[in-house]
């Protein structure tokens, strides 16, 4: 689900988000920077916005939280603020993944729990996907001069 998002974004770079509690989705998001020319619109921002506003509640404690990307050092605190009790990811961001790739926030000894983690799920998939991306930015790109 969260790959089907991600393949929503458009002119986004895309990532997407779904949240689930108990088996039942929750929430679903995916980037919308562009979209909404708001730095804010990552896919895991909007979907712990729709998941809070459906439980009427910041804190999402008992919910797994799937991104196609690892998340950001923005969306990675928001993960832990929220009370998240589980991240799951697919690709790694080497240049500003916040769960250790680049930077890592989920450590111990924060005054906030720290929610398990599952990297590299559906890797390949997710990967591809960004690539794809990029490779057909570049290529407008390199069009244009």
């Amino acid at each position: 689900m969260a790959l089907s998002e991600a393949r929503s974004a458009g002119e986004d770079v895309p990532v997407g988000c779904v949240i689930v509690c108990d088996g039942q989705l929750l929430a679903r998001g995916y980037n919308q920077k562009e979209k909404n020319q708001d730095p804010t619109e990552h896919a895991e921002i909007v979907a712990i916005r729709k998941a809070c506003a459906s439980r009427k509640s910041w804190r999402l404690d008992g919910i797994t939280l799937y991104t196609t990307l690892e998340p950001c050092p923005m969306c990675a605190e928001t993960i832990i603020q929220a009370r998240v009790s589980r991240l799951v990811f697919g690709a790694f961001d080497i240049q500003s993944g916040a769960v250790g790739s680049k930077f890592n926030l989920f450590i111990p000894g924060r005054p906030y729990p720290i929610p398990e983690i599952k990297s590299g799920v559906l890797l390949e998939p997710c990967q591809q996907l960004l690539l794809n991306f990029f490779r057909e930015k570049r290529a407008i790109k390199n069009e244009k001069g």
